[in-house]
């Protein structure tokens, strides 16, 4: 279905997001540009965050009592996205489900499937409790997939992320190994490399460059013209959710192949440079988006 169908949007789904530090604050803004979706309430722990005061100055209902907030709440979201962290999420994940609240997850958990939206999404558009993977993943997985299916076998896939080094927190920065090891197994599970590697590259160079990631693949049996299809496919899907997502080549050497990504932010509350960031962001509202046509389907 047309995400941007009237079926689509007959009925909002009620969402909330628990968290309140710059990614939540970046989906705040993207949730409320969506027609499909009503964000109900912003929980955090933090009474004095900048993100809980944005979201009270647009009148977004607000809670420092973290997910007790939202099962506070009169009418409960049907689904939450949790953008605090691994720990956390992993104590909020059981009470989102014993009550039957979809989640969809931007820490390193990993307690759900990983969905890559242009890769997997439709096969996870229902499900009740969605692993984003990692900020890498998100850009670099698809590419691998693009490869992977122009080739009869995709030996090796190796991905190179250079985010800005203002653009990572310390929560992220904690985390940076999971992040990592998350990444390397969805180019193996998702991607379909019978072997994986993932990079990640802190670049404190200012002004702060924007994301970019390069991919390295060992293939055997390469169908060149299906290649190009299968890449120019691929980024379509991504810019659907991801405008500022573009892709540099593929370069082509015996077995090897290589391409370049860059992605830049929307600037809805982070920085056009953050595009590590704001891929996550935009692939959440994604599903969430994937998940309320798939409600439309089903009443038809």
């Amino acid at each position: 279905m047309d995400l941007s169908s009237p079926q689509a949007v007959e009925r909002p789904l009620r969402v909330a997001i628990l968290g309140s530090g710059n990614i939540s604050t970046d989906l705040m803004y993207k949730v409320r540009r969506e027609q499909s979706l009503q964000l109900i309430a912003m929980a955090g722990i933090d009474p004095g965050s900048e993100g809980l005061r944005r979201a009270a100055d647009l009148g977004v209902p607000t809670s420092a009592d973290g997910i007790d907030g939202l099962f506070d709440l009169d009418d409960l979201p049907e689904l939450v996205f949790d953008a605090t962290s691994a720990r956390a999420h992993l104590a909020h994940a059981p009470r989102l489900a014993d009550a039957q609240i979809a989640s969809v997850d931007l820490t390193p958990a990993a307690i759900g499937p990983m969905v890559i939206p242009a890769v997997n999404g439709d096969e996870h558009r229902d499900g009740m409790e969605l692993n984003l993977v990692s900020c890498a993943a998100q850009a670099t997985v698809p590419l691998v997939a693009a490869v992977g299916r122009a080739a009869r076998h995709l030996r090796y896939a190796e991905t190179v992320s250079t985010v800005a080094s203002a653009s990572v927190g310390p929560g992220t920065r904690q985390n940076i190994d999971e992040f990592t090891h998350k990444t390397r197994k969805a180019i193996e599970t998702l991607g379909g490399a019978e072997r994986g590697k993932a990079i990640v590259i802190l670049n404190p160079a200012e002004p702060p460059p924007c994301m970019r990631n390069t991919l390295y693949a060992e293939v055997d049996g390469l169908d060149e013209d299906l290649l190009a299809v299968e890449v120019a496919r691929m980024v379509q899907r991504v810019e659907a959710y991801v405008p500022g997502y573009r892709v540099r080549g593929p370069v082509i050497d015996g077995r090897k192949v290589t391409l370049f990504n860059e992605v830049e932010g929307a600037g809805d509350f982070l920085p056009t440079y953050a595009g590590n960031l704001d891929i996550i962001t935009a692939a959440a509202v994604r599903m969430a988006r994937q998940r309320v046509a798939a409600g439309a389907e089903a009443r038809v």
